[in-house]
């Protein structure tokens, strides 16, 4: 596959779960090495925009393509960090064997050889936990988690990081330092794609926006107005308006959104 395909390319997308269409009519490219925000209000798309993009689910109209290729063919170059990391606390994990999950699909006849090793504490350096290695994964912050997650990710070779509200579970300090990892990700060829409502932090970092509300338009960061963010998502204020075709609304106001044509929106 040629290196100059995007990372994502979203063409005429339309999906629907029975019959209520949650998006219509969806276009937009990534290349690779952005680090994307997706915001919107809850109930416009976000998830079921990741979950097409992951293979999890199929469009009915429109072609979904990563890496362009199928998402159920590209999976193996995506990781994934939910919003809650399910696990059991009385389950005997180490960080280490964490990371090293990641490397499953590597592994010869399911058992880990030194590459599989390396390449777990590779992507520990690379997020900052080598000294965390034998440590418990049930016994560190949930910031740490995130950090160890993304390294399972890593470890597997993921040219791309999707995450779905990163930050909302850890604290201030933890959330600046993973915000720092994006940008240095990017920086070394990985893609990002985050969900996020904190549009302090979109500003700060994203270099692009997907806005998701049924319909999507993708922005590059430079084009967008610091202060319009700020009242978008503050006060008594229900919308972003990025431009003239891209309007965000909170959940109250999502039912009276313009027909397609007259807004292209975020979820």
């Amino acid at each position: 596959m040629l290196q100059t395909s995007p990372a994502v390319e979203v063409r005429d997308v339309c999906f629907a779960y029975g019959d209520q269409e949650v998006l219509h009519n969806v276009s937009f490219s990534i290349a690779r090495r952005e680090l994307v925000a997706i915001v919107g209000p809850n109930g416009g798309g976000k998830t079921t925009l990741l979950r097409l993009l992951l293979g999890e689910l199929q469009p009915r109209f429109g072609s979904v393509r990563v890496f362009g290729e199928l998402p159920a063919v590209s999976k193996r170059r995506v990781g994934y960090v939910p919003q809650a990391i399910p696990f059991d606390p009385r389950f005997p994990v180490s960080v280490r064997e964490v990371v090293l999950m990641g490397r499953v699909a590597k592994a010869r006849l399911g058992i880990f050889g030194k590459a599989d090793h390396t390449a777990a504490e590779e992507a520990l350096a690379k997020v900052g936990m080598s000294g965390f290695a034998g440590r418990a994964f049930a016994e560190i912050s949930g910031g740490e988690r995130q950090r160890v997650m993304i390294a399972q990710a890593l470890a597997g070779g993921s040219e791309m990081l999707f995450f779905d509200e990163p930050v909302a579970n850890v604290d201030s300090k933890h959330a600046s330092q993973l915000y720092n990892l994006f940008k240095e990700l990017t920086s070394e060829g990985v893609t990002v794609l985050m969900v996020s409502h904190n549009l302090g932090v979109v500003t700060v970092h994203a270099t692009q926006i997907l806005c998701v509300n049924r319909t999507a338009g993708l922005h590059a960061i430079g084009d967008l107005a610091s202060q319009t963010f700020t009242e978008a998502f503050g006060g008594s204020l229900t919308a972003i308006r990025h431009d003239s075709d891209c309007h965000v609304l909170d959940p109250s106001s999502a039912m009276h959104a313009p027909h397609h044509g007259q807004e292209r929106g975020a979820r």
